[in-house]
């Protein structure tokens, strides 16, 4: 059973991502919070396993509480999926540096939700795909030199997790780089999996973001 806490500060959208989680099996919606502060306090009450975070709140923002509950050096860290209706760069990327594991606008279909909740719950992590290119294509422009940036630790990766890194960082999913790549989808996890580690990454948002800065992948390339 996966424990989600709703962080939002209008009652209506409350009321309508409980009723869409409550009726999904598998998910319980465990409380919900009017504004950051109840957030961050609410989350360890109640023993939340994921957070969905409203960015404009009265009082505390959600970015603020998002790197309150799963910032570096959290101890107890709870996975954080931000919801908006603003789909401005700057809150998608203020919110990965504050440890969000993924970001979703509020006009996501129900379906679509659901599933993210599983996958940032699963330890995975994700962009809406009408964010992630334009958000990193534009965060390029002020990213440091690709040589300079190149960690040691990528001479350490096959040329084909290399290959999967560059997809994954294009927001390809495993199901799409696996039909890309024809192999099977556990193939793709498996070389997902192993390069995070090599890389000491902790999910797919901070390997994306290697990859731009890196060079690995271009912005404006496809």
């Amino acid at each position: 059973m996966i424990r989600v806490l709703i962080a939002d500060d209008q009652p209506l959208m409350r009321t309508g991502f409980r009723m869409i989680l409550d009726a999904e099996p598998g998910l319980e919606v465990v409380g919900e919070a009017a504004d950051g502060h109840e957030a961050v306090r609410l989350a360890g009450h109640v023993r939340a396993d994921v957070a969905l975070m409203d960015v404009r709140m009265p009082g505390m923002d959600g970015i603020e509480a998002t790197r309150r509950l799963a910032g570096e050096g959290v101890q107890d860290p709870v996975r954080v999926l931000i919801l908006t209706t603003f789909d401005l760069d700057e809150y998608v990327l203020s919110a990965l540096r504050a440890g969000a594991s993924g970001f979703l606008l509020k006009d996501v279909p129900p379906e679509d939700l659901v599933d993210a909740i599983k996958v940032v719950a699963a330890g995975d992590a994700l962009l809406a795909p009408s964010v992630t290119r334009r958000l990193l294509d534009r965060f390029a422009a002020s990213l440091p030199d690709p040589a300079a940036a190149r960690p040691a630790a990528l001479d350490t990766l096959t040329a084909r997790e290399l290959e999967v890194l560059g997809l994954v960082a294009r927001g390809m999913s495993n199901a799409e780089i696996a039909e890309h790549l024809v192999v099977s989808e556990t193939t793709v996890k498996t070389h997902v999996g192993r390069l995070l580690y090599k890389l000491d990454l902790r999910d797919r948002v901070q390997a994306v973001v290697l990859a731009y800065e890196t060079g690995i992948v271009k912005p404006g390339t496809t």
